[in-house]
């Protein structure tokens, strides 16, 4: 089978090649991520994901298997997407600052019609930051792509004191719980089962 991930994120394909899946093409679906009100952090990422798997479904062979993801960040149950523009950054970052947050992630493999769609949540904690360190992080331009104003994989990771969960749902791709998700679809990665062809 040919495996398709429906994302132009650079660190989800890093984290596809940590698992050991060489080999895939990459689906950049165009979806509207306007979601009901009223749905929590979790509801939010798993309904996007799977918009996202259908939409890349579109564009891919009847046997292929579809990864797809997406990823908020929520301090107090509210839902921080990415800054339009510096003083958003900087009103993200002062509200995370010396406080826990929580980092959710939907993802969706889609293969033959079926979908599975499930989520990862990691409990990330700041330390206290300073109003020039939150600006000069601000100037090095990393903030203003990323869910919440901050990359841990980058300089982010220097505003942060502690993690509870997967680092790498904080990155953008939950890779324990996407791995026992493709196992159930036959891709065992541990077991030397992917199948996979360019």
């Amino acid at each position: 089978m040919n495996i398709i991930l429906a994302s132009n994120s650079p660190r989800r394909r890093e984290l596809l090649g940590q698992m050991g899946i060489e080999r895939f093409h990459i689906i950049s679906p165009d979806v509207d991520e306007t979601v009901a009100a009223g749905l929590s952090p979790a509801q939010i990422v798993e309904e996007l994901s799977l918009r996202k798997a259908g939409a890349a479904a579109k564009g891919a062979g009847p046997k292929d298997l579809i990864i797809a993801a997406d990823t908020v960040v929520a301090l107090d149950g509210a839902v921080l997407g990415k800054p339009r523009s510096g003083d958003e950054a900087f009103a993200m970052l002062s509200a995370l600052s010396g406080r826990e947050h929580h980092v959710y992630t939907g993802v969706t493999v889609l293969l033959e019609g079926r979908a599975v769609t499930e989520h990862e949540q990691t409990a990330v904690t700041f330390r206290a930051l300073e109003p020039g360190e939150i600006r000069g992080y601000i100037a090095t331009g990393e903030p203003m792509d990323k869910a919440g104003a901050y990359g841990i994989q980058g300089l982010g990771a220097l505003l942060v004191s502690g993690i509870r969960g997967d680092y790498c749902n904080v990155v953008g791709l939950p890779v324990f719980r996407l791995g026992r998700i493709l196992a159930r679809c036959g891709v065992d990665l541990l077991q030397g089962k992917e199948q996979t062809k360019a």
